[in-house]
């Protein structure tokens, strides 16, 4: 039985599940949770959150050379795996069990710390679980497969860690939700983990030297283009994902405990969108693909603006479905053909560094969201729920609509310039 599930797309999904129910809770609901909860002023918040980005630039590629050098009868990924998900399990709790009693100063202190412990070992997961999709999946059709599993799995994670997070935190509150994500999480890795198995000729081959693996990957222009393209398109999902909670409340001006059910109808919707992402893929080359799901994103965030209510809320959601499913489908399998081409140019294979710099530039689109944040609060008097300011309808109304869209106009402008040439017999 265990050899049906051996490096299967179910197995590979079942990682994700586990990483991103904390990780869609910590992105959904950490910024609404220290602002708007705890009350930390949005200065100080996007001050915190910059210092952890930094800290994520240093730490990402590192993490990334490191992993392809390693050596074990294991492999070059599980082991770094293994010994964070406890550390994992650790800096969540942390994040949403600040000590009460804390000053402005204090509380400040305390997210700063837990930020950048909940990074670095988040880093090291996602690092190596990112690197082994080339290797385990090889050719677009499995890797099209894989990547729909996968991003099926996402949005279940998604869907839990976003609809289910306020039904838990209202109940129990934020500290103890965390510890049951947390627990959840070791569970599920443990799956993962135990029915992962890697290619030994990946991890006896030989490996650039530190200066020669990052200047090849520095220099590679698709790579970054490709990279630059989707960190636009990420910070989308970082905005829609984390401005859910303040939309509900001061646009559609519904109670809080109906925010599961808005979360609820815009991600179960995606669910059976990424089988449509998948059958066009099959039909079409993987890069116009990647192309028509920017466009497909771009178009669906518009209705966000009109929305009044909880229907028309929810109705709005559901046609943002089909560009997010598009768009989590699409990036594993370009990256993985920009890997592929680095191999048979170096000889070595270097998938983590590749997914760690590549996370690092989409996941700096965090920085782009938290500047969008702080600017657009600025302009219509937003501070805090403390002190909302004279107009914070139009303040979320245009993060969650107008600033999505034109992120993603800049993202489908940059993957024009994006060509991937192709042997015939890579397309199999």
């Amino acid at each position: 039985m265990r050899k049906r599930y051996l490096n299967s797309p179910m197995m590979y999904a079942i990682g994700m599940l586990a990483m991103m129910i904390p990780s869609q809770a910590f992105s959904s609901f950490y910024s609404y949770y220290y602002v708007d909860t705890l009350g930390l002023s949005l200065g100080l918040f996007t001050l915190a959150r910059t210092i952890f980005l930094i800290w994520d630039a240093v730490n990402q590629p590192l993490f990334g050379y490191w992993s392809d050098r390693t050596n074990t009868k294991y492999g070059r990924r599980r082991p770094w795996i293994f010994g964070a998900t406890p550390l994992f399990m650790l800096s969540f709790v942390m994040v949403f069990s600040p000590p009460q009693g804390l000053s402005e100063t204090g509380l400040f202190t305390w997210v700063i710390i837990a930020l950048v412990f909940f990074e670095a070992v988040a880093t090291v997961i996602w690092v190596n679980y990112g690197a082994l999709f080339p290797e385990l999946f090889k050719g677009d059709r499995l890797r099209a497969k894989a990547s729909a599993v996968q991003q099926g799995f996402q949005i279940v994670a998604l869907l839990i860690g976003t609809a289910l997070t306020p039904v838990l935190f209202n109940a129990m509150g934020f500290s103890n939700m965390s510890i049951i994500y947390a627990v959840v999480f070791g569970v599920l890795m443990l799956i993962f983990l135990r029915n992962v198995k890697e290619d030994q000729e990946a991890v006896q081959a030989p490996q650039l030297g530190f200066k020669e693996a990052f200047r090849e990957t520095l220099k590679n222009k698709t790579f970054w283009t490709v990279n630059i393209a989707n960190s636009f398109a990420q910070t989308v999902n970082g905005l829609l994902s984390s401005m859910i909670p303040f939309y509900a409340k001061y646009v559609l001006k519904i109670p809080e405990e109906q925010n599961a059910i808005l979360l609820a109808a815009i991600f179960v919707s995606v669910i059976p969108l990424v089988a449509v992402w998948f059958w066009l893929i099959r039909k079409m080359d993987p890069l116009k693909a990647w192309r028509l799901s920017f466009v497909a994103y771009a178009l669906s965030v518009i209705p966000l603006w009109f929305g009044t209510s909880l229907l028309s809320g929810i109705l709005a959601g559901i046609l943002v479905g089909f560009g997010l499913a598009g768009f989590l489908v699409t990036p594993p399998i370009i990256n993985s053909m920009i890997i592929d081409q680095d191999f048979v140019k170096t000889g070595s294979p270097r998938e983590g560094i590749y997914t760690a710099v590549g996370g690092f530039i989409t996941r700096s689109s965090g920085l782009i969201s938290a500047l969008a944040f702080l600017v657009v609060g600025i302009i219509f008097g937003y501070e805090s729920g403390d002190n909302p300011g004279p107009d914070p309808e139009s303040t979320f109304r245009y993060l969650i609509s107008v600033v999505p869209c034109g992120l993603l106009v800049i993202s489908i402008i940059l993957s024009l310039f994006v060509k991937i040439e192709r042997k015939p017999t890579d397309e199999r």
